[in-house]
């Protein structure tokens, strides 16, 4: 027996940025070429905030295209799914806002701040910081941590990935975050973190660049199909 998979596509939705624009595709290329019964709702981040709602889910997405209308809403996603262990993939903004609900959530940073939703924060409580060269519309190879979430599924231990953001982790941060049990497994040729996991999670991933742009939009990144296998799973065993 088959069970369909519900999918919660978490970001205000625009036809300007290109991700959203690719998501229908994809998510048809997951049902027409890998058989994966999904079933997908769009969610603005203001409609986000309900994390009993959220928690119905067998996976949340959280999109590209910050800022986002909601701070809160994008948070409480994230937080449902890391704590409910609903899988989740954050790409961009996805990343960046994993990486703040953790250092507000777990390593107990309540001032941690985002410098593109609070530019006046003080920069000892900036999780996420301004990139010194932008990466929109940038490409560049990722070194992945072997044995990790990111490296099983990609198969390989370097990838080549796409970019459209101005602002990433902060390095002050990362090396709190990962004591407290963040993993970063992906980085660029500077050292930069690209990829963030949760080990012991069912599958808590995010990236920095957009999966979302690989290649055509024909055939989803395997970051992209490991989230929808991930999410028949938990539709099947919570059925």
């Amino acid at each position: 027996m088959t069970h369909t998979a519900r999918i919660a596509l978490v970001g205000d939705r625009s036809p300007h940025v290109r991700s959203h624009t690719r998501i229908p595709g994809l998510l048809d290329a997951l049902r027409e070429r890998d058989g994966l019964d999904l079933d997908a709702y769009w969610i603005p981040t203001e409609d986000a905030t309900d994390a009993t709602a959220l928690a119905a889910f067998d996976a949340i997405w959280m999109l590209p295209g910050s800022p986002y209308r909601s701070e809160s809403g994008a948070l409480t996603a994230i937080r449902t799914a890391r704590e409910h262990r609903i899988p989740l993939l954050g790409t961009c903004a996805g990343f960046q806002h994993v990486l703040l609900e953790y250092a507000r959530n777990v390593c107990g940073r309540s001032t941690a701040a985002h410098a593109e939703n609070s530019p006046d924060a003080p920069v000892e409580d900036a999780v996420v910081v301004p990139l010194a060269c932008s990466l929109v519309g940038h490409e560049g190879t990722i070194e992945l941590v072997a044995g990790s979430l990111a490296e099983q599924l990609i198969g390989a231990e370097r990838s080549i990935e796409r970019y459209h953001c101005n602002f990433g982790a902060s390095p002050r941060y990362v090396k709190l975050l990962r004591d407290r049990g963040l993993q970063f497994t992906g980085a660029d040729s500077e050292g930069e973190v690209r990829i963030a996991e949760l080990p012991g999670h069912p599958f808590f991933l995010a990236t920095l660049f957009q999966p979302e742009l690989a290649g055509d939009g024909s055939r989803p990144h395997p970051l992209i199909r490991g989230l929808a296998a991930a999410a028949v799973t938990h539709a099947a065993a919570t059925a």
